[in-house]
């Protein structure tokens, strides 16, 4: 059975959700499945924005094929040429053989390199800034090169101030009805999951993401349509655009302290767990601590782009970095973390490495401060040591309380 949602006049979301994928992109848990989200608008002509990954084709179709109600697909835009929203463009061209494609030319490229169909006869190239009439509603296009792909565009509807923002703005998690942010509690769950999906997929393009809301920041923007989420509409868009703001200038939401360790038997995350109480009888409030042998780095990830603050600590293994916090590491420095401040604790029975490559890769990042003397344990905490925690935990309090 169809599954659609009228978001505006004659403007109708005709995407789905998926809760059996594991992985989206094979890499990144999601534990509350994901929506994707397409949109069709029936009006002197039709137009299709962006289709749906396979595992909702049957779905998508029905529901185009619903809403069409018998009627012709005039245009279909192409934002974003990913496999998860362009895995349906081939059987939309053999159900609508006279449909207009719309993209750059980056965008056929791409198809050219995914799939085999000829479809050369229905391109519809656009360029930046070009516009489209349907009728009452009219179409611009904006490119948005590398946020995150370098083919990637919005589209504005002009009469209804609606932003088709591709992947941005958009969050992990399925639809559970509502489908507008103000109909949801959007509590910490969901920003949580709307940062993950940032920082791990788009986090390393802030750049052009500041130029991306620059590109548009003049526009009247009623309703922000992701490829992925909830629909941000009215009073509650200035929220989403702020965090994009922070996010893509690689600063933190707020105070706090990410504590992130590797322990092979307990001894290094003894010396966490100390120093988390440590800094609680300090005053410090919001503290998240995670395993990263057992937590996926995308939530850790999140929260380093969440907290002004963050404490790592790694055991020495075959005489190198802990190898899933030499992972975490990399990751930061790929996606281009900066802007934090940084405490660093190692640990070593017989050679001590992991120390200084976690020094080395904090200093190899931009701006990054490393706060307190960097502690070095033999196999574990002795009492004779602890005032070195203490004065490590009275750096982290002193360097928040000054901020």
């Amino acid at each position: 059975m169809h599954c659609t949602y009228e978001i505006s006049p004659q403007i109708y979301w005709v995407g789905g959700n998926d809760r059996r994928l594991e992985r989206f992109e094979n890499m990144f848990p999601l534990p509350n499945g994901v929506s994707y989200n397409s949109y069709l608008i029936l009006d002197e002509k039709t137009a299709l924005i962006d289709t749906v990954d396979a595992s909702i084709s049957a779905l998508y179709h029905e529901n185009i094929a619903h809403v069409l109600n018998g009627r012709d697909l005039d245009y279909l835009v192409i934002n974003h040429m990913e496999p998860d929203h362009c895995a349906n463009i081939e059987e939309i061209l053999r159900r609508y053989p006279n449909v207009k494609v719309i993209g750059n030319q980056k965008t056929f490229q791409f198809f050219a390199q995914f799939y085999t169909l000829d479809m050369s006869k229905n391109y519809l190239e656009v360029k930046d800034g070009d516009e489209i009439s349907i009728g009452k509603h009219t179409l611009r296009f904006y490119y948005i090169p590398m946020v995150h792909w370098p083919e990637v565009m919005f589209t504005y509807e002009s009469s209804q101030g609606i932003l088709f923002s591709a992947d941005a703005f958009g969050s992990f998690g399925a639809m559970s009805g509502n489908i507008f942010a103000d109909e949801v509690e959007y509590d910490n769950r969901f920003w949580d999951e709307t940062r993950r999906y940032y920082s791990n997929i788009v986090g390393r393009y802030g750049p052009q993401v500041q130029a991306a809301i620059k590109k548009v920041s003049n526009l009247p923007i009623h309703m922000i349509c992701s490829l992925h989420g909830l629909i941000w509409r009215g009073d509650e868009i200035p929220a989403i655009l702020e965090k994009y703001d922070l996010w893509s200038k690689y600063l933190p939401e707020k105070n706090g302290v990410l504590l992130a360790y590797a322990s092979m038997y307990g001894n290094t995350e003894n010396v966490m767990n100390a120093l988390a109480v440590k800094l609680a009888q300090r005053g410090i409030k919001d503290m998240r601590m995670y395993d990263v042998s057992k937590t996926h780095p995308s939530y850790i990830i999140s929260d380093i782009w969440k907290y002004s603050h963050m404490v790592l600590a790694a055991p020495t293994y075959n005489m190198q970095l802990y190898f899933l916090m030499d992972s975490l590491l990399h990751e930061m420095s790929i996606l281009g973390v900066k802007n934090r401040k940084v405490s660093l604790i190692g640990n070593h029975t017989w050679s001590s490495a992991a120390l200084k490559n976690m020094t080395e890769a904090i200093e190899g990042m931009k701006n990054m401060e490393i706060i307190g003397s960097p502690l070095d344990i033999r196999s574990s905490l002795r009492a004779d040591r602890e005032a070195e925690l203490d004065s490590l935990a009275d750096a982290i309090t002193n360097s928040m309380v000054n901020e």
